[in-house]
């Protein structure tokens, strides 16, 4: 069996590539060896596959899990599969902001699924701590939109 080199650098980069596109893989394949970025909801996966001939066990290096933002008490998960819009209109003001003090059933953000906006409200008042998403990124069901606390 051949010994895998990859470049731990390389595959964050790829996995930060992923967070700010929102694409759920990568795959960067050159002569015999490729290297795979998988992105499921809240959790990257990262392996480094060699091209062998014969069925071998094949060795997987696997990238630290970053930590689960859908676990948090105050996470605001997707409910749909869609295209995430922070404001109305793409000139408009954000519908809220870090920092901003939400009421409970106050618009968060807009998901567009099959041409139709659909409202998120906030499921309980609180402060907003984080934004995980970009306006005009898609999303998938069950994950992280916002943080409330």
């Amino acid at each position: 069996m051949t010994s895998i080199t990859f470049d731990p650098e390389a595959i964050r980069a790829l996995a930060a590539v992923l967070n700010e596109t929102g694409l759920t893989e990568i795959e960067i394949a050159e002569k015999d060896s490729r290297v795979r970025v998988v992105r499921a909801p809240a959790t990257v996966a990262a392996s480094a596959v060699a091209a062998v001939a014969a069925p071998k066990a094949v060795p997987v290096a696997v990238a630290a899990a970053p930590v689960d933002e859908a676990s948090h008490p105050g996470a605001v998960t997707s409910p749909m599969v869609g295209v995430a819009y922070l404001s109305a209109e793409p000139n408009a003001a954000p519908f809220v902001s870090v920092g901003q003090l939400v009421a409970a059933g106050q618009t968060l953000l807009l998901i567009e699924a099959m041409k139709t906006f659909n409202q998120i409200k906030a499921p309980k008042a609180g402060t907003l701590a984080r934004i995980l998403v970009s306006s005009g990124s898609p999303v998938e069901y069950g994950e992280p939109l916002m943080i409330l606390e």
